[in-house]
C-alpha cells in the first residue's frame, strides 16, 4: 500500500491570503470592472437583440432547429397530445365548474404562448386537474350553482357568464402575479414546494378530484362544498344520494372506466413499444357521443350531455377584474402550485434530455400565458403531468410540438366542437379520474422514501393528510409550514460531535463513529453540522459547554485559584538562573491549576453555513467563558462569510490571527510545535 507524503507550512488565514488570496482577489476585481466597463460600450442595438433572444427564447431555437431530425418528432407527439388535449380540456372544464367549451379556449391559446416564451422543450402546457379543482372552488366559493332551482335558458347564460368571468379573473391575476416574480427575480421561490410536498399534494389533490367527480359518474345533483374538510362533506351528500342515482349514468361509467383503466395500463406498460400511446379518451369520446345520439339517452334516460359547444373563437374581453380582491388568497396558492408543478417538470425532463431552464423565464412564459389567455376566456394554465409524459415518449424535441397540438385543438374548435353536442358529463368525469393514475401510483414510492430519509417521508404524510383533510389550499400551506418546521428542527438539534485524528494522516473524523480515529492529548477538537444562529444558539451553547466541561463553577473556581496564587509568588535563584514558581495564566502548556485535561479546543467550523450577529455573540461569549477555564481556542476552516461576520462582532478582541486556520491539521500541528518549544525551554530553565 502506497502513500503520499506532503509537506508544506503551517498556514493560518491571514498567512494562507497573503501567499494565496489577495492578489487573485484584486485581479478578479479588476477583470469585473473591465468586463463591466466592456459591457457599458456595447451598442444599444445589441443589447436589445440580447435582451429580446433571451426573453424570447423562440430565436434562439428555431434557427437552430434540425429540421430532418426532430420534424416528424414533434408532428406525431404534438397532434398525439393534442388529441388528448380535446376530452381533458372539456373534462377539467368541469372541475373548473365552467362549460367544457372553455377547457378547449384553455387548450389553445396557453399552448401557442408559451411556444413562443418558454424553456422547456419537453413540457406540455393547458389544463392541470389540480390547477382546475382549485380554481374551480374559487368560482364555486363566489358564483355558486343553485341546484334546488329550476333555471330558464337565460339565467343559466348569465350564471355561465359569471363563472367564466371569476375563472378568468383568476388566470389573468395569476399570470399577473408570475410577472411579477419574474421582475423581482423570485424563481427561486419554488424551492420551498420540496418533492414530497409536490407529489403528497397532487395525491392528495386526486382524491379531492375523484370524489368531485363521483356526482357526476352517478348522475347526482349534489351542491359542491368548499373550505376545509370538503371532501367529507361530499362524500357524505354523495351517500345520502344515493337513492337517487341515475342507472343509465352509472352504467355509462362503469362501461368507460371498463375500458379506460385497462387502455391505460396498456400504454404504460408498452410505452416503449408504441410510437405513439393508443388515443383511447377521444375514441371512447367520439364512441360515447355517438351512442348518445343515436339512442337518445339524454331525453329518454335523463343523462346529462356536454351541451352547445359554439364554434370559432372566442371575441376578447376583459376578465371580471371587479372580483379580483375577493380572489386574491386563493389565487396566490393557485399560483404557487401552478409554477411548482411547471418548473418541476421542465427540471426532469431537462435533465433527462440534458439541457438547461431558466426557472426564471418560466416564470415569465406561464405569467404571459395566463394574463393573454384570460382575455380569451380561458382559466388558470400549467403544465401538466399526463400530457407532458406522452409529448416525451411519443418522441417530441422541441417547443415546435406545442404548435401542431395548438392545430388539433383549433380544428376542434372551428369545426368539429359543436358534434360534440350529445357527449354525456358522466364520460369526461372518468376521464378525470382516469387520468389521475400516475398521482394514486405515488403511494408505491413511500417504502423507499421511509428508508431514504424518514422526515422527508413525515412531509409526505403530514401534507398528503392536511389536503385531503382540510383542503387543497389549506394542505399545501401546511405541508411547507411543516417542512420548514423540520428545517429548522434539523438546524436546532444538529449534532456537536468530538473530532480524532486517524493515524498517520490528517483526516479528522468523529470518534462516535470512527473506532480508530484518535483524540489528541490534551486538545479537544469539536465540529458542529449547522449553521449557528438565533434558533439554535443555545443548543450549540449546550453542546459545546457539555462537551468541553466548561461550568460556571469551574470557571469561579479556577478565578479563585488564580487570585490565590497572584499573591504568593516564590522566586528562587539556582546557580544565578531565576525559576518561577508561578507562570502566566496565558501559557496554556503549564499546568493546570485545577488539573484540567483540556488545554486547547479547536472549532472546526467547515460544516457552519453561516453565522448570525446572535449566534456571533455566543461564539465570543463561548471564547472568553474558555479562556476563563484556562483553554485556547482556536478556530479551522471559516469560510469568508463566518470570518466577516466575527470579525465585524469583535471577535478579533479575544482571539489572535494566530489563533485561525485554513485547516483543522495546520491548528493541531501549531499546536504540538508550541507545546514542543514550551518543553525545550522549560527543560532549559530546570538546567
Amino acid at each position: 500500500m502506497s502513500g503520499i507524503t506532503v509537506y508544506r507550512k503551517v498556514y493560518t488565514e491571514d498567512q494562507f491570503k497573503q501567499a494565496y488570496g489577495t492578489l487573485q482577489q484584486k485581479a478578479s476585481i479588476s477583470e469585473t470592472l473591465k468586463k463591466k466597463l466592456q459591457t457599458g460600450c456595447c451598442s444599444s442595438k445589441d443589447l436589445l437583440l440580447k435582451v429580446v433572444k433571451k426573453r424570447v427564447p423562440l430565436f434562439t431555437w428555431l434557427p437552430k432547429y434540425k429540421l430532418r431530425k426532430w420534424l416528424l418528432g414533434d408532428v406525431i407527439a404534438g397532434v398525439t397530445v393534442g388529441v388528448l388535449h380535446i376530452p381533458q380540456g372539456m373534462a377539467f372544464a368541469l372541475l373548473t365548474s365552467v362549460a367544457p367549451i372553455y377547457g378547449l379556449y384553455t387548450s389553445f391559446f396557453p399552448v401557442i404562448l408559451y411556444m413562443l416564451f418558454g424553456t422547456g422543450r419537453h413540457v406540455s402546457t393547458g389544463t392541470f386537474a389540480v390547477v382546475s379543482l382549485m380554481t374551480g372552488s374559487i368560482v364555486e366559493r363566489l358564483v355558486p350553482h343553485p341546484v334546488d332551482l329550476n333555471l330558464t335558458v337565460s339565467e343559466q347564460d348569465i350564471i355561465e357568464q359569471q363563472r367564466i368571468g371569476i375563472a378568468a379573473a383568476a388566470a389573468f391575476l395569476m399570470g399577473l402575479l408570475m410577472v411579477c416574480m419574474f421582475t423581482l427575480q423570485l424563481g427561486f421561490l419554488a424551492t420551498y414546494l420540496s418533492d414530497p410536498i409536490v407529489k403528497a399534494f397532487t395525491n392528495g389533490a386526486a382524491f379531492h378530484v375523484t370524489v368531485s367527480q363521483i356526482q357526476n359518474m352517478l348522475g347526482l345533483k349534489i351542491p359542491r362544498f368548499t373550505g376545509p374538510f370538503t371532501l367529507f362533506k361530499t362524500l357524505a351528500a354523495v351517500f345520502e344520494g344515493l337513492p337517487l342515482t341515475n342507472v343509465a349514468e352509472l352504467a355509462i361509467s362503469f362501461a368507460c372506466l371498463t375500458v379506460l383503466i385497462p387502455m391505460k395500463e396498456i400504454n404504460t406498460r408498452f410505452k416503449h413499444k408504441l410510437r405513439t400511446p393508443l388515443p383511447v379518451e377521444i375514441l371512447m369520446v367520439i364512441a360515447a357521443t355517438g351512442i348518445t345520439f343515436a339512442s337518445s339517452l339524454e331525453t329518454q334516460y335523463a343523462v346529462e350531455i356536454v351541451g352547445r359547444i359554439p364554434a370559432g373563437f372566442p371575441s376578447p374581453k376583459l376578465p371580471a377584474l371587479e372580483s379580483i380582491p375577493s380572489l386574491v388568497g386563493d389565487t396566490i396558492a393557485v399560483t404557487f402550485v401552478g409554477y411548482a408543478v411547471s418548473v418541476s417538470l421542465a427540471m426532469i425532463y431537462a435533465e433527462k434530455h440534458r439541457y438547461t431552464i431558466d426557472p426564471n423565464q418560466e416564470l415569465l412564459a406561464h405569467g404571459i400565458s395566463n394574463t393573454v389567455s384570460s382575455f380569451f376566456n380561458c382559466f388558470p394554465s400549467s403544465a401538466a403531468m399526463a400530457t407532458t409524459n406522452i409529448l416525451d415518449s411519443a418522441g417530441g424535441y422541441t417547443q415546435l410540438s406545442g404548435l401542431f397540438t395548438s392545430l388539433v385543438v383549433l380544428i376542434v374548435l372551428l369545426a368539429i366542437g359543436p358534434l360534440f353536442y350529445y357527449l354525456p358529463k358522466a364520460v369526461l368525469a372518468c376521464i378525470n379520474v382516469t387520468s389521475l393514475r400516475q398521482m394514486f401510483i405515488q403511494f408505491q414510492d413511500l417504502p423507499e422514501l421511509w428508508r431514504v430519509s424518514k422526515t422527508d417521508f413525515m412531509v409526505w404524510l403530514v401534507t398528503w393528510l392536511a389536503v385531503v383533510t382540510l383542503n387543497v389550499d389549506l394542505g399545501l400551506a401546511v405541508g411547507v409550514i411543516f417542512s420548514m418546521m423540520t428545517v429548522i428542527f434539523r438546524t436546532q438539534r444538529a449534532g456537536c460531535s468530538v473530532l480524532g485524528r486517524a493515524s498517520n494522516t490528517e483526516i479528522y473524523r468523529p470518534v462516535d463513529t470512527n473506532t480508530k480515529c484518535y483524540e489528541i492529548a490534551g486538545v479537544k477538537i469539536l465540529a458542529y453540522n449547522a449553521p449557528i444562529y438565533y434558533g439554535n444558539r443555545n443548543f450549540f451553547r449546550d453542546a459545546m459547554s457539555g462537551l468541553v466541561g466548561i461550568t460556571q463553577e469551574k470557571i469561579k473556581k479556577r478565578e479563585k485559584a488564580l487570585k490565590a496564587a497572584r499573591k504568593i509568588s516564590i522566586e528562587t535563584t539556582e546557580n544565578g538562573i531565576a525559576n518561577l514558581a508561578y507562570l502566566s495564566d496565558n501559557d496554556m502548556y503549564t499546568p493546570d491549576i485545577d488539573g484540567e485535561e483540556i488545554q486547547c479546543l479547536i472549532i472546526d467550523c467547515s460544516s457552519v453555513i453561516f453565522i448570525d450577529a446572535a449566534g456571533a455573540r455566543l461564539f465570543i461569549q463561548m471564547c472568553i467563558e474558555c479562556h476563563k477555564c484556562g483553554i485556547c481556542v482556536y478556530l479551522a476552516h471559516c469560510n469568508n462569510n463566518i470570518m466577516r461576520t466575527l470579525t465585524s462582532s469583535g471577535i478579533m478582541n479575544h482571539l489572535s490571527p494566530e489563533q485561525i486556520f485554513v485547516t483543522v491539521h495546520d491548528a493541531v500541528v501549531h499546536i504540538q510545535q508550541n507545546k514542543e518549544t514550551s518543553a525545550q525551554k522549560s527543560a532549559t530553565v530546570w538546567v
